[in-house]
């Protein structure tokens, strides 16, 4: 193993790259793992993994209205399997989080797992001083698309809102509007540039009818298209909301309009369900950000019920397992979106975005801002312009942790809201 075989005395060690005295069959253990919980604008789980040689890896382990969960998993029973093993082995300790567990998936263990592992490519990157997205087989394009939330309290409001993205340079918007009839409505933010639905206290209740719902949002989509024209990619998300054949009526009434994509337009759970939004409507389905394996998109994927599959870093596994899932998805068709709201902190969208460049399948990127007070406790490299993204090319994922900072943001435990019919019944939020 120590020479050619072809008789030119270069090693097959600095072949790789790694030079003997780097140690090529030694390891890189790792010393240290810690869970950092803060609250700047909302609340972030960090992992913060450190190995014998000083060098630091950070995962996302956020799991909005559910961050302790995850904060107790890897402090009580991941960390402390951790420690001593070597970080570069990705795909092994991997592997050791899913099976070695015996009971597997669900989002507390996935983000968990995700986490480590961000964190591990992370140290991998800076170890070999390269970006992430360069250690996943380099850039497939020079930009990874995004697409804004625009929103308003009604349609004129919407229509304002959409201009203004347009304006900051957004190439793809996704809209949402108030509903008459309804207080309040999903997706319609309090602020200008993004959307914290998390709220203290108790978990707020909304009211819901399908009926208004079904009614308005392709009179929504026909101003927008008499407003911009035909060729602004615009999105909706109906976040699970409908039944199959409700979900299948909107489609086609939304057809004229030409979405980029409909956004998780039922609850998956029943994966065949699909088939009949499928027999109805050419509008495109996006669907995926609650799920977290693989197990939970392969029949959407292998029976192309889908174009988009949207699960994210954190909750999918981490990077390593997000590659599997679009791996399969180019089988199919089926190209990625990956959920990016500001309930994943930078390390997340960092991450997401090294995956985007890399991956050939890939799509569109959510991309909502942060508050501030966010991006001052977690600098990045990460930036935007003329509707795209790059993730840099720092070494790692290009994104750092002020703890000091972070101290100063203590942890609000905080709920997402609960939805509710007219008549009281518990409904899909």
């Amino acid at each position: 193993m120590g020479q050619a075989s072809h008789g030119t005395g270069i090693g097959f060690v600095s072949l790789l790259g790694w030079p003997r005295d780097k140690g090529f069959l030694s390891t890189m253990k790792i010393t240290d793992a810690r869970v950092i919980v803060c609250s700047p604008g909302r609340n972030f789980v960090t992992l913060k993994i450190t190995t014998e040689d000083g060098i630091h890896g950070l995962g996302d382990a956020t799991l909005n209205g559910r961050e302790l969960a995850v904060t107790g998993y890897l402090s009580d029973h991941v960390i402390p399997i951790l420690i001593g093993r070597d970080a570069r082995r990705i795909e092994d300790i991997w592997q050791y989080l899913y099976k070695g567990a015996y009971w597997r998936r669900g989002p507390v263990t996935m983000c968990s797992i995700a986490a480590v592992d961000t964190a591990l490519w992370d140290i991998k990157g800076k170890a070999l001083n390269v970006p992430v997205y360069q250690l996943l087989g380099g850039a497939s394009r020079d930009g990874v698309l995004v697409y804004g939330h625009a929103s308003g309290q009604d349609i004129e409001d919407t229509v304002q809102a959409v201009a203004e993205y347009r304006k900051l340079g957004y190439k793809a918007i996704r809209a949402q509007s108030g509903i008459p009839g309804l207080q309040s409505t999903y997706g319609v933010g309090r602020g200008k540039m993004y959307y914290e639905p998390a709220e203290k206290g108790a978990p707020v209740e909304n009211a819901w009818s399908t009926d208004l719902y079904l009614n308005f949002v392709p009179r929504l989509f026909e101003r927008l298209r008499k407003e911009f024209g035909e060729d602004l990619p615009l999105l909706h998300d109906v976040h699970h909301r409908l039944t199959p054949i409700e979900a299948a009526r909107l489609g086609k009434s939304l057809e004229p309009f030409h979405l980029f994509w409909l956004e998780d337009p039922v609850p998956a759970e029943l994966q065949e369900s699909l088939r009949l939004i499928r027999q109805h409507t050419t509008t495109p389905i996006a669907i995926g950000e609650v799920f977290n394996s693989i197990y939970d998109c392969q029949q959407l994927i292998q029976e192309q019920l889908i174009d988009y599959i949207r699960t994210a870093v954190v909750h999918a596994g981490g990077i390593s397992h997000l590659r599997k899932i679009a791996s399969l998805a180019e089988l199919y068709h089926v190209r990625t979106g990956c959920h990016g709201a500001t309930d994943m902190s930078p390390v997340c969208m960092a991450a997401a975005l090294h995956f985007d460049l890399s991956v050939h399948n890939f799509g569109i990127q959510e991309y909502m801002h942060h508050a501030e007070e966010t991006d001052r406790v977690f600098s990045h490299s990460y930036s935007f312009s003329d509707g795209m993204m790059h993730p840099g090319d720092a070494p790692g994922l290009g994104v750092d942790l002020d703890e000091a900072l972070a101290s100063k943001y203590p942890y609000r435990r905080a709920y997402l809201p609960i939805n509710r019919k007219l008549d009281g019944t518990m409904h899909s939020w």
